[in-house]
């Protein structure tokens, strides 16, 4: 299995943190840059939107497939993992762009509504709303193509950010979120925590005692966003961590399993056959 690299963000036009890529364009883009197999997973260092506009296909985000057609949108987030089906039959448009980009041109407040880019974890990558998107990319293409290009990034970033807010005020867990703002803001210290620290421990109450509350409340919080304990939210995410590493890279399970914290191939391969119901070996041989 081959190396798949973790993509940066590399535009055709010149562009350093934001673009709007036609579906039936991209591949044979990719196709001539040689960088990588879009059919393979590789993760991504930006977030991208996947907009159908015609036909129905397939797309895998974290080697999970999502049925996609007209009218649907995929939210992938930066650091995700995702790959494209072999000939697709639908188009539309992907839109790219940095966390920089995020950062420069939104609001803090809708950077704390827009949940789904820096907690995916917790909401489905998918939406369905094909009248939002056309309003959408019919603004968005308009906007593009004008002559006057005066303050473009700053319209174009306002045009993303409220179609991503009326993406998530579909979703429940935005009512969720307002509701209770102290425990949302509680739950992203302890995903963002894990994410930093999964390799070194995997204890609740280690991330407990670093947010300065007892373990009973922490699991009182991540229940209410995942309906799962805090150990559990930690241990799938060190299986999606290692789902990644098996598919996206040569490395021995070895050195996937010292990587992601383990400190015996043993130990390793019984927390994933626990959780995943087959080996890391199997998984893989599945996989390639």
């Amino acid at each position: 299995m081959n190396n798949i690299p973790n993509l940066s963000f590399d535009s055709s036009e010149g562009a350093t943190d934001f673009e709007f890529i036609r579906l039936a364009e991209l591949f044979p883009r990719i196709e001539e840059s040689g960088s990588h197999d879009p059919l393979q997973p590789h993760r991504i260092s930006f977030f991208a939107l996947l907009i159908v506009t015609e036909g129905t296909g397939v797309h895998q985000i974290d080697l999970k497939n999502y049925e996609i057609q007209k009218g649907s949108v995929l939210k992938i987030a930066k650091g995700q993992v995702h790959a494209f089906q072999e000939n697709p039959q639908y188009d539309g448009f992907l839109i790219v762009f940095t966390e920089d980009f995020v950062l420069n041109y939104f609001s803090k407040t809708s950077i704390s509504l827009i949940s789904h880019f820096y907690n995916y974890h917790i909401s489905a990558p998918i939406a369905n709303d094909r009248a939002l998107n056309e309003a959408f990319l019919t603004d968005l293409t308009q906007e593009l193509t004008v002559e006057n290009t005066y303050a473009q990034k700053n319209i174009v970033a306002s045009l993303l950010n409220l179609y991503l807010l009326r993406l998530e005020r579909k979703s429940q867990n935005t009512e969720l979120q307002n509701n209770n703002s102290k425990q949302y803001s509680t739950f992203l210290q302890f995903k963002n925590l894990v994410e930093s620290n999964y390799t070194t421990t995997r204890n609740v109450k280690d991330y407990a005692d670093i947010l300065l509350i007892s373990t009973k409340h922490l699991n009182q919080v991540v229940k209410s966003f995942t309906i799962n304990t805090a150990k559990t939210f930690i241990d799938d995410y060190v299986v999606l961590e290692i789902k990644r590493a098996i598919v996206s890279t040569n490395k021995s399970l070895k050195e996937i399993s010292f990587d992601t914290g383990f400190d015996e191939v043993t130990n390793f391969t019984k927390f994933f056959k626990k959780k995943m119901g087959v080996s890391p070996k199997d998984f893989r041989a599945k996989k390639t």
